[in-house]
């Protein structure tokens, strides 16, 4: 079997997820604005990789844009976020990403990063503003997200592990 895990990245965490989905499968690992179809449409395997941001995950709408020329192969996405996982929030993102030819398509979580050294400022000024109305809550009613946000504040912290990995790979090892 052979497979690509493409992957859009702004940070750097879905990125270290490709990489080390790679590694482990020994899958090529490609950028999805330098992927080509014609290449891609070549694989038996295709998983896709991209971070949240306003409950879109980047890099889908290359897949969304070329699933009619990937059928036949096994697809699946993997979403990264600095949150936490959560069912309700992650069944949210599923209902609002993965919707008719994308419906049937397995979706997996890992956990991202937070820097906002990194960020750029557009994302550090969207995330202020939103720390900032986050705090004007009681903090016992905060959705698992914000409780994330409001601990990170502006420190750096990288949830990255390996462990987030163990379902893709064992969905790759099912489809074989």
């Amino acid at each position: 079997m052979n497979g690509i895990i493409l992957y859009q990245s702004k940070y750097g965490a879905t990125k270290k997820y490709a990489e080390w989905l790679s590694e482990a499968t020994g899958f090529e690992c490609a950028e999805t604005k330098k992927a080509d179809i014609r290449k891609i449409s070549g694989y038996d395997t295709i998983i896709m990789g991209g971070a949240i941001y306003a409950s879109g995950i980047a890099g889908l709408p290359f897949l969304k844009k070329h699933i009619g020329k990937l059928s036949g192969r096994k697809i699946a996405v993997f979403c990264c976020c600095a949150s936490p996982y959560e069912e309700n929030a992650f069944r949210q993102v599923r209902e609002f990403n993965m919707k008719g030819d994308l419906a049937a398509v397995p979706l997996f979580y890992t956990r991202g990063a937070w820097n906002p050294e990194a960020m750029s400022f557009k994302d550090r000024t969207l995330c202020n503003m939103l720390r900032k109305a986050v705090a004007k809550k009681d903090p016992k009613d905060y959705e698992v997200w914000e409780r994330a946000i409001m601990e990170a504040g502006e420190e750096k912290c990288d949830w990255t592990d390996k462990k987030y990995l163990e379902p893709i790979i064992e969905w790759i090892d099912q489809a074989e």
